[in-house]
This record gives C-alpha cells, sequence and structure tokens, in this order.
C-alpha cells in the first residue's frame, strides 16, 4: 500500500502518497523538492498555487512520494492519484512529463500541476535529464 491519503480542512485540501524522503532514506537515495504550480493558466479568473512536494530516488530517478497542499477546487486528490498510479507502476519523476493529461485553459495547465512538480524535482536533482519548459 502507498499510503495515500487526503483530507479537506475548511477550504484546505491535503493529500499524500508514497514515501517522504525520511522514510525512504534506508533502501532509497532520496532527495525532495517542492513546486507552487497554479491549478489553472493564470490568465483566466480563480487561479490558485497548488502547493507540491516531491520525493524521488536520485540515483535511478524513480518517484517515491508526493504530497500536495491547494485550495478547495484545485483539484488535489485528482491530482495525488496521478502520483499514486505513477508510483505504483515504478515510473521515474522525469517520465511524468510523458503523461497525456487533459488540458482546457480554465480547467488547467499545458503543463500540468503534476508534470510541473515533477520538473522541479528533475531541475534540482537530475542536472543530466534536462526538465522540459512549457508546452
Amino acid at each position: 500500500s502507498l499510503g495515500t491519503q487526503v483530507v479537506k480542512v475548511f477550504d484546505v485540501v491535503a493529500a499524500r502518497t508514497g514515501l517522504r524522503d525520511h522514510e525512504a532514506a534506508g533502501r532509497w537515495s532520496p532527495a525532495t523538492a517542492g513546486a507552487a504550480p497554479d491549478d489553472h493558466k493564470a490568465y483566466y479568473p480563480g487561479a490558485h498555487p497548488i502547493a507540491a512536494r516531491v520525493t524521488g530516488d536520485t540515483s535511478t530517478g524513480r518517484l517515491l512520494g508526493a504530497q500536495l497542499v491547494g485550495r478547495l477546487g484545485t483539484e488535489v486528490a485528482k491530482r495525488i492519484d496521478v502520483f499514486a498510479t505513477a508510483i505504483h507502476h515504478g515510473m521515474t519523476v522525469a517520465s511524468l512529463d510523458e503523461l497525456d493529461l487533459s488540458y482546457t485553459p480554465p480547467l488547467g495547465s499545458p503543463w500540468d500541476a503534476v508534470q510541473m512538480a515533477g520538473q522541479a524535482w528533475v531541475r534540482a536533482h537530475r542536472p543530466d535529464r534536462p526538465a522540459r519548459a512549457g508546452r
């Protein structure tokens, strides 16, 4: 079990799946990076940031865990499910870029918040694998 959880407290939703860096330390070489991408294109009204924390193995690039916090309506639960599916299938953090996630400006971005959080991790911990910039 990945321990995927989501909780709503007033107008905030927090979620986690997989391992945090201290939980992964015995078996992998974990490192974490954070990002705060918007839930949809900023030029549409009502865009809000999603605080994201991604943990991956620096040796292999394997995705180990993720935590998200955002306002109600930012689809945090949907996005943590994407991370949980990626972890279940042994994906690398860099391979999140290859996911074909839905997009329309009022509801998302060409690069989803999941992918942008993964790109932040790749830039910070795998400089040998360039993260893509924009779609």
